[in-house]
């Protein structure tokens, strides 16, 4: 490693500690000439598979695309930018844990609805209509309905969903036998 401030080649390694919840190491290094001391951050350099487009086109992962993208569908929903940061990162995990070098964009679309649909429904539904090109107010009601099902499905405690009796309660039925 070369010394930023005289350029020599030998520094010395003067502490170590993990970083950037263990994806870093941090490292404190000194100058052998100068003396100066600073700070070098290493990560491990993972190669992202190639994305394969509908149209057979293949492009790099872009991780700013995908962010941008999830953005959107969250845009004026109350999700803050570390569940987003962590969502990318999740993504980005389970690309690189398939092993191939090149990945399906729809593969890609797959994984952000799954995570949007644990962030927030509305962001969910918004990625959903435009990813699954919604023609009509039935898709929606579709995939709402398709939603609700699944979420009474995941539900481990087996109670029902406030919602859920609220949309009840408006259609007149109150759960009494």
């Amino acid at each position: 490693m070369y010394c930023p401030f005289c350029g020599h080649v030998e520094t010395k390694v003067t502490d170590s500690r993990l970083a950037a919840e263990g994806r870093q190491i941090r490292r404190r290094r000194e100058c052998l000439s100068c003396g100066e001391r600073f700070t070098t951050f290493e990560t491990a350099e993972l190669l992202m598979p190639q994305v394969v487009k509908s149209d057979r086109t293949r492009q790099p992962f872009d991780e700013a695309k995908l962010r941008a993208s999830m953005r959107k569908a969250l845009q004026k929903r109350p999700v803050g930018e570390d569940a987003l940061d962590e969502s990318v990162g999740r993504i980005g995990h389970k690309l690189r844990g398939l092993g191939e070098r090149e990945v399906p964009s729809r593969t890609i679309g797959e994984l952000v609805m799954e995570e949007l649909r644990h962030l927030d429904e509305v962001a969910y539904v918004r990625f959903a209509s435009v990813y699954r090109s919604f023609q009509d107010v039935d898709a929606f009601r579709d995939e709402i309905d398709s939603l609700r099902r699944r979420r009474r499905r995941d539900d481990p405690t087996g109670q029902l969903s406030f919602l859920e009796y609220a949309d009840d309660k408006a259609a007149g039925r109150t759960g009494k036998k």
